[in-house]
């Protein structure tokens, strides 16, 4: 038996409060709580060898002893402290195998099974039958269509600068001299207005055609000054437009 006659052992233990001046007397230990519970904690009692009931008796007959002079905080804490302890000693109590372990529950067959069992083979049910899979092989084994790149989206001219030049050419030969707005009157579209504009700027560069506007933003006037006939002096490359 565990007797409480020095305090070295527990000497932390028996500074913690909530149990005041209450003392134990069992089997194994007799002193203060608060010594018993230091021993506990360091491994120098073992906890299935306390009597937690009888512990509790004593301590509702202290409370009892001090009538008027216990506080809720001490039987709080003793509470807790005897709970705590009832969980360690249940722990301890309880066999291994009472821990949740999948890996536990699973126990290899010691007997072999039998030939009647052994030799059984599954029943195949197949829902096709042999029209069914010829069908599935004719179109696996069916050649491939050969692949074919589209070409309608690729880009076509539908004019170009020097055919839009040309044309100018000539009107201006006739004409001498004439707005652009009139040279572009039987444009098909922006695109052709676009291409001759730029067949202007080719005519002006080879010295074919003079520019006049008279106010700002006004109508721009061609006047021709090539040749009244023969080839245009053109250095310009052809061009496509669309």
């Amino acid at each position: 038996m565990i007797a409480a006659v020095t305090s070295d052992q527990g000497g932390d233990a028996a500074q913690a409060p909530g149990t005041g001046g209450f003392e134990v007397h069992l089997d194994v230990f007799e002193g203060p709580f608060d010594l018993l519970l230091g021993l506990i904690s360091k491994h120098k009692l073992d906890i299935t060898e306390v009597a937690l009931s009888q512990v509790t008796d004593e301590f509702i007959g202290y409370i009892r002893a001090r009538a008027e002079g216990w506080d809720l905080d001490q039987a709080s804490y003793f509470l807790v402290v005897a709970a705590t302890l009832l969980d360690l000693k249940a722990a301890r109590l309880l066999p291994a195998g009472e821990v949740e372990d999948e890996e536990a529950r699973r126990f290899a067959r010691r007997v072999p099974m039998e030939p009647r069992f052994a030799e059984l083979l599954p029943e195949v049910l197949l829902g096709l039958g042999p029209a069914e899979f010829a069908r599935i092989a004719a179109l696996t084994l069916a050649p491939r269509p050969v692949p074919v790149v589209p070409t309608g989206h690729i880009h076509v001219p539908r004019t170009s600068v020097r055919e839009q030049a040309g044309i100018l050419a000539e009107r201006l030969r006739a004409l001498g001299r004439a707005s652009f707005r009139q040279l572009t009157s039987d444009c098909a579209g922006t695109y052709e207005v676009v291409a001759r504009f730029l067949a202007l700027l080719d005519l002006y560069r080879d010295g074919n055609v003079s520019f006049e506007q008279l106010v700002p933003l006004g109508d721009l006037y061609v006047t021709w000054a090539g040749g009244k006939t023969g080839p245009l002096n053109t250095t310009g490359e052809e061009d496509d437009w669309t």
